[in-house]
């Protein structure tokens, strides 16, 4: 069976974001196959919708069995099954697991685009990105993940995320 190999992105906001994210790596670990890497977790302000809780994000790197359909059904299970809710575009999220990169694997279907539509356009998604692989070229964009974050044009600072021990 092929293995594809996955750039995810999770992101979260609500509920004990930092714990969200871990959760939601111990279960694509269980679920969806093996983590290859993680990169540290970045803190943002929302994006879309500005007026909710600042967000965690995080990008791994996995192998999978899974074809790209069936990662995204995974994921779906995933996030249904901690609590996501998809009321409204952007709103506050438990978690949000979104397939950035499968492969060099160029993929549009009413259900699935990947690459992801708007890597080149935010900052909290390549930054992490560029910490696990600043050389993988988009394959529709012909730019690596560096380039694409030097020319990126959103402006919401990221800001590693320092967890807080102390208490």
């Amino acid at each position: 069976m092929k293995t594809h190999i996955y750039f995810l992105l999770l992101g979260s906001n609500q509920r004990g974001p930092y714990h969200q994210l871990n959760q939601a790596c111990i279960v694509l670990r269980q679920e969806a196959g093996q983590i290859l890497s993680i990169s540290r977790v970045y803190q943002t302000a929302a994006w879309g919708m500005t007026k909710q809780d600042d967000f965690l994000n995080q990008v791994i790197c996995m192998k999978s069995e899974y074809s790209p359909h069936e990662m995204l059904d995974c994921i779906q299970k995933i996030e249904n099954s901690m609590g996501r809710e998809r009321n409204q575009k952007w709103g506050p999220r438990i978690i949000d697991i979104d397939i950035l990169y499968a492969d060099n694997e160029i993929i549009q279907t009413k259900q699935l685009i990947i690459p992801h539509p708007e890597i080149q356009n935010r900052r909290f998604t390549l930054i992490p990105l560029c910490e696990l692989a600043p050389d993988f070229v988009h394959p529709i964009l012909g730019k690596s993940n560096q380039q694409l974050l030097e020319t990126c044009k959103d402006l919401l600072p990221v800001n590693l995320y320092m967890l807080d021990t102390s208490t």
